[in-house]
């Protein structure tokens, strides 16, 4: 994709394209009602064609939200969930502040001390580690190992207490619940790339939805809207 001209070669016009992928990520549709719901709007586009344009953008407005993003709280909440790819489970790794901001997202393969190791590095590569005052999880043994190794390795600071208390952790299991509506609706993936891909437009919608840009509030639809379209340089 050219990150310059985002929609160059697109047959449909841009606005069209970023309708169907919004609708997509945030409610919960299948490609063949969007199919039908176009249909009724006098526009003829195929479910598959609405497929190819969530693959391609949803990486893509996680990128371009980023940099937008407010700030989250030191007390984060970190989880792991199952996501069902090819019939096989996969393990959805999550992490949200105590107000309930999302930080990060990650989907693996394994669900292990490396595998958390992953999912953490990839969380700081957002965060200011020397910020984070407590690392909350359940009683998982592979949460310790993964901290303990990263304090060791200098990559997370030693003053950062972790409590594995599982009640704690409430709060991100009823943050699951969104990505999980969606997940179910979309009849679960096929392939463990576009359901990484796909997720991520999940979250990044989910943290829109929030309110966690800046300067755009959480019931604000319209400034909703107008930040996605701003982002991908298309006029409202």
């Amino acid at each position: 994709m050219n990150s310059q001209q985002p929609f160059k070669w697109q047959h449909f016009q841009a606005d069209f394209i970023l309708l169907c992928v919004r609708w997509y990520l945030r409610y919960p549709l299948s490609y063949r009602n969007l199919e039908e719901m176009m249909r009724e709007r006098g526009l003829q586009v195929a479910h598959t064609t609405i497929y190819r344009w969530v693959i391609a953008y949803s990486p893509e407005l996680n990128q371009r939200c980023r940099k937008h993003l407010g700030s989250t709280n030191d007390s984060w909440r970190v989880d792991e969930t199952y996501i069902k790819v090819k019939g096989e489970w996969k393990y959805l790794y999550r992490t949200i502040d105590s107000n309930g901001n999302t930080i990060d997202f990650l989907l693996t393969e394994n669900r292990d001390a490396p595998a958390v190791t992953t999912f953490f590095l990839k969380a700081f590569g957002h965060s200011d580690t020397r910020k984070i005052r407590v690392i909350n999880t359940d009683k998982d043994k592979a949460y310790p190992k993964a901290i303990k190794d990263l304090k060791e390795s200098g990559i997370l600071p030693d003053s950062v207490e972790h409590r594995a208390v599982k009640y704690l952790n409430n709060i991100i299991e009823q943050d699951h619940r969104y990505i999980k509506r969606r997940v179910i609706a979309s009849q679960h993936f096929r392939e463990f790339d576009s359901a990484s891909r796909t997720i991520s437009g999940y979250e990044t919608m989910n943290m829109i939805r929030k309110g966690q840009i800046s300067n755009v509030e959480r019931d604000d639809i319209l400034g909703q809207i107008k930040f996605v379209h701003s982002i991908f340089g298309i006029a409202v």
